[in-house]
């Protein structure tokens, strides 16, 4: 990943500083927002961003499609894999378990791209404890509770019991939010999604991500001869 810098008398010109790749994680409870938020990062492709998708034995829904929202697998293939530590982390969320595969997360970080990662908070705390340093991450809270069971209903995909189920754990979920860097209250979808682009782009600017990069860059600056009058 380079930065920009303009010279004078002259156009843009690439500098590169070259930094390691963050890990961006969204989680909210279910009917918040972080599905759609998440779509709406990866449609820009200026972002660069690459999607973390999860193995799940969760069963398909009919508007998901096997690879792209999840890699489906039975509960036996999981439990092979998490003992193998192929996972970056796991969990199980509403009977079914969800789990981030290490190997692809570490080749996308190490060329210098971001990964975006839609997982819940159990998750989010096994990345930050293996990973601390690449983790960003972000908790989207709901406008009220009878905005997120409308926005359930509307779904129409889940009996109401399961609906009743998801509301229960949405307020077990949400007091997780102290555990995050950041929070955003969903009230307005294009406010969230610029505050979440806001706050990409000032992490992705921290000294800390490019720090070798940039020392060999401000070791050149320091080198060049006194400007003449």
């Amino acid at each position: 990943m380079s930065q920009t810098s303009t010279i004078p008398g002259g156009g843009p010109t690439p500098i590169e500083t070259r930094r390691r790749g963050l890990m961006l994680i969204l989680s909210s409870p279910s009917g918040a927002g972080k599905t759609t938020l998440t779509r709406m990062l990866l449609q820009d492709k200026s972002l660069d961003l690459t999607l973390s998708v999860s193995a799940t034995t969760r069963a398909r829904r009919s508007s998901e499609v096997d690879g792209i929202h999840y890699h489906f697998i039975s509960a036996a293939e999981f439990e092979r894999m998490r003992l193998d530590g192929a996972f970056l982390e796991y969990a199980r969320v509403h009977d079914n378990f969800y789990g981030t595969p290490r190997e692809s997360a570490n080749a996308v970080l190490a060329q210098g791209r971001d990964m975006l990662f839609d997982i819940d908070y159990q998750g989010t705390l096994q990345v930050r404890q293996k990973a601390p340093d690449d983790v960003v991450t972000i908790f989207i809270l709901p406008p009220t509770m009878h905005e997120l069971r409308s926005r359930l209903e509307r779904r129409a995909e889940d009996p109401s019991a399961v609906i009743d189920r998801r509301l229960e754990n949405a307020r077990n979920e949400i007091q997780r939010w102290t555990t995050y860097d950041y929070v955003i209250v969903n009230d307005d979808l294009q406010r969230s999604y610029g505050q979440i682009l806001a706050i990409l782009t000032a992490e992705r600017l921290k000294r800390t991500r490019a720090q070798k990069s940039i020392a060999g860059f401000v070791d050149g600056l320091l080198a060049e001869p006194p400007a003449n009058d």
